[in-house]
């Protein structure tokens, strides 16, 4: 998982220096920190004990998910052009399923209470 959003982030750092200054600094940058967050609670979840696991899931789900809607943004104000939003966006799909896939198997696993 994580080396999946390692280089999602690579693409997206190559991305980033194309990207109009005036949304560089701001939109840009937000984008590249919710990304590292993501990798960080990917990277912790991995290595967590498994009473944990899920909270990191869910909290990296949700960056993805973030991520996913901030290139969007950047797509909408044209500082993303169609074929780089759509390859991150793809990319980024296919992560979100196996987080996805992730927090059921951690789900059933869990015994109930």
């Amino acid at each position: 998982m994580v080396l999946n959003l390692k280089e999602s982030y690579g693409i997206w750092q190559q991305y980033l220096t194309d990207f109009p200054k005036s949304t560089r600094f701001t939109l840009g940058s937000k984008i590249d920190d919710v990304f590292l967050a993501a990798i960080e609670y990917c990277f912790l979840a991995s290595y967590s004990a498994s009473s944990d696991k899920q909270i990191f899931v869910d909290r990296g789900i949700a960056r993805v998910d973030l991520i996913k809607l901030l290139l969007q943004l950047a797509w909408d104000i044209k500082a993303l052009d169609d074929k780089r939003y759509i390859h991150l966006s793809n990319q980024l799909g296919k992560i979100g399923q196996m987080l996805g896939g992730w927090r059921l198997q951690i789900i059933s696993k869990t015994p109930a209470h």
